[in-house]
C-alpha cells in the first residue's frame, strides 16, 4: 500500500489501530543521499570511536532527507499456531512548508540513480509527499499560529494567495450577506493555509472545507465574532486542526513511539549468554520491537527528521533513541552470528539473506512461522521489490521471525519446536535486543542501552616507508588495494597506521611484506610507536641528560 499526502488522514485511524496491536514493526528508509563528500581527517573510517563516527554521520543526516519510509507490522494471528500477518506501506514523505518551514536538502547523483534503478517514484515524493517535521519546528509553528504572527514565506505560495485573495475581493464588493463562492482545486494542507491568510485579510467572511474545495461565505462582523467564538470551527480549534495537518507524519511518528512503550504484561525470562548449552534467565519487559537491517542511518533520520535536531553529544543521542524505542533489534547483528556457525553461503544485502533463510539450507525452513499478507499488501506475494521501503521492511520482520525460528530449534535440539510463539522467539533474541550493526568505525555495534562493547576488530598495523619521499595516504591505499583494503591514516611523515576489518587481510599483509625493503610493516605499539609518547621520552631524557650533568658539574666544583 502506497500513501502520500492525498491518503494520509483517512488511512491514519487504521494504521493506529494496526500499530497497537501489533507484535512488532519492520522499518525501512530511503534516502535522498547517505553521506556527504567528507575528505581528510573527516572521512569515515575504521579508526573512528563511536562517538566520533556520529559526528561525522551527523552532518550528512542534517544534508539530506527522508524520501520514502515503509512500515510492515507483524501481528500473529489468534487461533493459528505460529502464523503472522503482515500489513506494509510505504510513505512517501516531503519537509513541511509553512510559513517561517522552508527547509533545504541535497540529493546524492548516486543515490537518485540507485532509486531511480528500482522504481522509485519521485513524483509521488515531490508532488505528494507527506509533510513532516520535528518537535522543535512545531513550536515555531505552533507560537506564530497562535498569537497571529504566522506570515507566508515561499514566492509560490506568496503568488497564489496574491491570486485567491484578489478574487475573493472582487467577488465581496458584488455579494450580499449570506452569498457564499467556492474556491476549487484546493485541498489538503494547502486549503488550511489558504483559509488562514483569507480569514486574517478580510474581517466580513468565513471559510468551510467541502469535498468541492473551499468555500468563502460573505457574514456580518458580529456573525463573524460568533462563529469564532462558538461554532465547532471555531479559531482555537481550527489553529489546532492546522498543526495537526502541518505535522502531518510526526502524528503517526508520535504513536509508533506510545505503541514502543504500551504494554504492560508479565515479566518474560530472557536469554544473556550467547552460549546454547548455557541458558541464563533474567526479567525483561516485553515492549514491542523495532526492528531493521542496518538501521543506524534510519535512527539517526528518525531523531533528526521527527523527534529533535541531533544533538552533539552522542551518549545524549543513544539516551533519546532508548527513550523512543527501547527495544530495537537489527538483524544485520543477528544474522552475522548466525552465518558463521551455520556455514551459510555469504550474503551481501537482505534479499539475499531472506532468500538463504527461505531456502533448503535452511534446516527450519519447513516448521518455521508462515507469513501471510494483508489484503490490502498483497502486492509483494508474488512480486520482489528490492529497495521499495516497505518491501524491505517486509523483508526485515520475516527474517527476524526465521532467524529467531532457528534460534529456538538450536536451544531446543527438536525440529518442529513445540509451541513456538512470538514471547519465546523474543526470549532467544534478547543477546541482540539494542544491539545496532555499525558500518565502517571501531567497534562493529552500538549497544543502546548501555555502554559499548569493546573492539574486536584486528590489530592495527604500522608501515614505515623507506626511500619514497612525499607518500601521502591515498598513494598507500592504492599501493595495498589489489592486496586486501586497509583504511589509512597517517602517523609521522614516513609512517602510516594501517587498519582492516578482516583479520586474513592483517595476516596476508604482514606475511607478504616481511622482508620488504622499502615498506616495513608490523604491529602498531602504542608505547613504542606513538609519537606522543616518543616526544615525551626524548624531553624526560634530555630534562635526565641535563639533571644529571648539574650534579656531575656541582660535585665537581665541591
Amino acid at each position: 500500500m502506497d500513501v502520500g499526502a492525498d491518503e494520509f488522514e483517512e488511512s491514519l485511524p487504521l494504521l493506529q489501530e494496526l500499530v497497537q496491536e501489533a507484535d512488532f514493526v519492520g522499518l525501512d528508509i530511503e534516502f535522498t543521499g547517505l553521506r556527504s563528500n567528507l575528505s581528510g581527517p573527516q572521512q569515515i573510517s575504521l579508526f573512528d570511536l563511536p562517538s566520533e563516527w556520529y559526528l561525522k554521520t551527523r552532518q550528512s543526516v542534517q544534508q539530506f532527507t527522508v524520501c520514502q519510509i515503509g512500515l510492515s507490522v507483524f501481528s500473529a494471528i489468534e487461533g493459528e499456531a505460529n502464523k503472522y500477518i503482515a500489513h506494509s506501506c510505504n510513505f512517501y514523505l516531503f519537509p513541511t512548508t509553512f510559513g517561517i518551514l522552508d527547509s533545504e536538502f541535497s540529493f546524492q547523483a548516486s543515490s537518485v540513480q540507485f532509486l531511480n534503478q528500482y522504481g522509485f517514484n519521485y513524483n509521488k515524493f515531490l508532488k505528494n509527499g507527506i509533510p513532516y517535521m520535528n518537535e522543535e519546528q512545531e513550536k515555531k509553528i505552533r507560537h506564530d499560529i497562535l498569537t497571529g504572527n504566522w506570515r507566508v514565506r515561499s514566492s509560490p505560495d506568496k503568488d497564489q494567495i496574491k491570486v485567491v485573495i484578489d478574487e475573493v475581493t472582487r467577488w465581496l464588493e458584488l455579494a450580499k450577506e449570506g452569498d457564499w463562492m467556492t474556491l476549487p482545486g484546493i485541498t489538503g494542507f494547502q486549503a488550511f493555509e489558504v483559509q488562514l491568510v483569507l480569514r486574517q485579510a478580510l474581517p466580513n467572511i468565513w471559510t468551510v472545507l467541502k469535498d468541492e474545495g473551499v468555500v468563502v461565505k460573505k457574514v456580518s462582523k458580529q456573525h463573524r465574532w460568533y462563529l469564532q467564538n462558538t461554532s465547532c470551527d471555531r479559531e482555537s480549534c481550527w489553529k489546532e486542526n492546522i498543526l495537526l495537518s502541518a505535522r502531518g507524519f510526526s502524528v503517526f511518528f508520535q504513536m509508533l513511539v506510545k505503541a514502543q512503550k504500551r504494554r504492560d504484561l508479565a515479566v518474560l525470562p530472557r536469554v544473556v549468554s550467547n552460549s546454547w548449552d548455557q541458558v541464563i534467565c533474567l526479567p525483561w519487559p516485553p515492549k514491542m520491537p523495532l526492528v531493521g537491517h542496518n538501521m543506524m542511518m534510519d535512527l539517526l533520520h528518525l531523531h533528526e527528521k521527527f523527534f529533535r535536531p541531533l544533538p552533539e553529544s552522542y551518549d545524549q543521542f543513544k539516551q533519546n533513541i532508548h527513550s523512543l524505542f527501547p527495544v530495537l533489534i537489527d538483524t544485520k547483528s543477528v544474522t552475522k552470528d548466525i552465518w558463521k556457525e551455520m556455514n551459510f553461503p555469504r550474503v551481501s544485502n537482505l534479499s539475499e539473506v531472506y532468500e538463504v533463510l527461505n531456502s533448503d539450507l535452511n534446516p527450519t525452513k519447513n516448521s518455521g512461522p508462515e507469513i501471510v499478507h494483508a489484503s490490502r499488501c498483497e502486492k509483494y506475494v508474488e512480486t520482489k521489490c528490492p529497495h521499495e521501503a516497505a518491501y524491505d521492511a517486509f523483508l526485515c520482520g520475516s527474517v527476524l521471525l526465521k532467524v529467531a525460528h532457528l534460534l529456538l530449534q538450536k536451544i531446543y535440539h527438536i525440529d518442529p519446536v513445540p509451541e513456538s510463539s512470538f514471547p519465546q522467539y523474543l526470549d532467544v533474541l534478547a543477546p541482540y535486543v539494542n544491539q545496532v550493526n555499525l558500518i565502517r568505525a571501531g567497534v562493529p555495534k552500538i549497544n543502546f542501552s548501555g555502554p559499548d562493547y569493546p573492539s574486536i576488530r584486528p590489530p592495527i598495523l604500522i608501515l614505515s616507508v623507506k626511500r619514497w619521499p612525499g607518500v601521502s595516504e591515498q598513494q598507500v591505499y592504492h599501493k595495498f588495494q589489489n592486496l586486501c583494503k586497509f583504511d589509512v591514516r597517517r602517523l609521522t611523515r614516513s609512517q602510516f597506521l594501517l587498519l582492516t576489518n578482516k583479520f586474513k587481510d592483517a595476516r596476508n599483509i604482514l606475511k607478504e611484506y616481511r622482508d620488504h625493503p622499502t615498506l616495513c610493516i608490523s604491529l602498531y605499539r602504542y608505547w613504542r610507536h606513538s609519537p606522543n609518547v616518543n616526544c615525551l621520552l626524548q624531553v624526560c631524557g634530555i630534562v635526565t641528560a641535563w639533571a644529571l650533568l648539574a650534579f656531575i658539574l656541582g660535585r665537581s666544583g665541591t
